[in-house]
């Protein structure tokens, strides 16, 4: 079964920072995010769009600044959209996503106070975008409860429907439960957005996949409220463990690497787990060996993740510097073919 990943980061990991990326790391994030072909990205500032002038959350871009930089990324192949807290919609704020191309709205309410979405996600379909939910604190309800709200929703015209973890408090058994109730209930694709506060964010990534959650949130680098997000880059490999491929892991880890964890130094922000470490996991490589990998990536001029993988298909107990640099001759022949 696919699944496809939504990425939260210039959204909820605005929260990193306060209460919204500046436009260059806007245009840096969508660059990368786009290039890494991740298929759905949710954009603007923390409280979503409409927050800047209801919320008073002036100290991020304007709205008309982030759909300014995100239409240069309308066409690239990911869905492009905003979030939208119910209780601060303006019918204004549809056109102006519209206008900018966006694919969706995604609207936001505690879980069992879905009513007041009602007429925001009506209006969204009239005004010709897919409209996302997310049930916030999804816990609040019971799973048999929640299921019901999302038949109500789904009848509104719903195109989505986020069950949202937003304290990171529930446990994989509690996700399975809560997935296979909506997804039972309703014929619309059904996601799950987790935090990592208990550190189960992967766990229950994959307990929302198993039960049937077709889209699956997460953050660059883990950005988020709080303890953060199921981080992109994690999302990706562990898929990838599972044969499901999500979006292009290795121009991710790149991105990350020489991009956007150097440019989120100035926030003192770092991710949970670096990519080398990460791609040590996804290899089966022990960390014993980064030394040895650094030192044939430099002298070969490739890729140290393209090595570690390649390395670790051959030997993951104790792979020699001979046959380290072996690989690593490969690699630096195959890309000047």
């Amino acid at each position: 079964m696919n699944v496809t990943l939504m990425d939260c980061t210039l959204r909820d990991g605005a929260n990193v920072v306060g209460k919204g990326f500046d436009a260059q790391l806007t245009d840096l994030m969508l660059d990368g995010l786009t290039a890494a072909h991740v298929p759905i990205i949710e954009f603007g500032n923390a409280g979503g769009i409409g927050a800047y002038e209801v919320a008073g959350f002036t100290a991020a871009e304007t709205d008309q600044t982030y759909l300014d930089i995100g239409r240069k990324y309308v066409g690239r192949g990911s869905q492009l959209g905003m979030f939208l807290n119910a209780k601060r919609y303006r019918e204004k704020n549809v056109p102006l996503a519209k206008e900018a191309g966006l694919s969706f709205l995604r609207v936001g309410a505690d879980a069992g106070d879905g009513d007041i979405a009602l007429q925001a996600i009506r209006d969204i379909k009239a005004g010709g975008l897919k409209a996302f939910y997310s049930a916030m604190k999804a816990y609040l309800l019971t799973p048999q409860q929640l299921a019901e709200e999302g038949k109500k929703l789904r009848d509104a015209g719903l195109d989505e429907i986020t069950i949202m973890d937003s304290a990171g408090t529930m446990l994989p058994e509690q996700v399975a439960e809560y997935t296979r109730c909506l997804v039972q209930a309703v014929d619309i694709p059904v996601a799950f957005h987790c935090h990592n506060n208990l550190g189960l964010s992967a766990a229950n990534a994959i307990a929302a996949y198993e039960n049937g959650a077709a889209i699956l949130d997460c953050g660059l680098m883990g950005m988020a409220r709080s303890a953060g997000n199921l981080a992109t880059e994690i999302a990706v490999a562990v898929f990838d463990r599972l044969g499901v491929r999500t979006a292009d892991l290795n121009a991710l880890l790149r991105f990350i690497d020489e991009k956007l964890a150097p440019a989120m130094e100035k926030h003192n922000y770092r991710a949970p787990v670096v990519p080398l470490d990460l791609v040590f996991g996804l290899a089966g490589c022990h960390s014993s060996n980064t030394a040895a990998l650094r030192e044939a990536s430099k002298e070969y001029g490739v890729d140290i993740f393209r090595l570690t993988m390649a390395v670790s298909a051959e030997n993951r107990k104790n792979p020699s510097k001979d046959l380290i640099k072996q690989h690593a001759s490969k690699l630096a022949a195959a890309r000047c073919l």
